[in-house]
């Protein structure tokens, strides 16, 4: 599953020396996963509400390769890598054009209200589209 996500910097996203503050990246691949998590039919807060579960994230590995600038217009580039019973590993990259600034693996687990991990309903990973590995 493939998903891209435009964000446009603005003054908000920038440090003093006028580049996009590297914490921000994180927020940025954090709305093109839950807009890639949404458009692919999963409601979160009904995955809460109904299965008693969530989404965390739990491991990060990031490399800032380039900066982004203020007007700069990017995309989020994410692809579902792999999908378990438990979690998901995204690859995310963020791209101003064909740049590449920012690559990152993500992996997310599924728990629930006590934060210990629990097996996504099957439900759910057939909304994702992908094989189980």
């Amino acid at each position: 599953m493939n998903h891209e996500f435009p964000v446009r910097v603005y003054y908000e996203d920038t440090d003093l020396a006028g580049i996009v503050y590297y914490a921000n990246y994180l927020k940025f691949i954090e709305r093109a996963r839950s807009t890639m998590v949404r458009e692919a039919g999963i409601d979160q807060g009904v995955m809460k509400d109904d299965f008693g579960m969530v989404f965390a994230v739990y491991k990060v590995e990031a490399t800032y390769h380039r900066p982004a600038r203020l007007d700069d217009e990017l995309t989020i580039a994410t692809k579902l890598q792999q999908l378990s019973p438990v979690k998901l590993l995204f690859e995310q990259d963020v791209l101003r054009g064909e740049e590449l600034l920012f690559s990152s693996q993500i992996t997310v687990i599924c728990m629930n209200s006590e934060g210990k991990p629990r097996r996504l309903p099957a439900e759910i990973r057939a909304k994702l589209g992908m094989n189980e590995s």
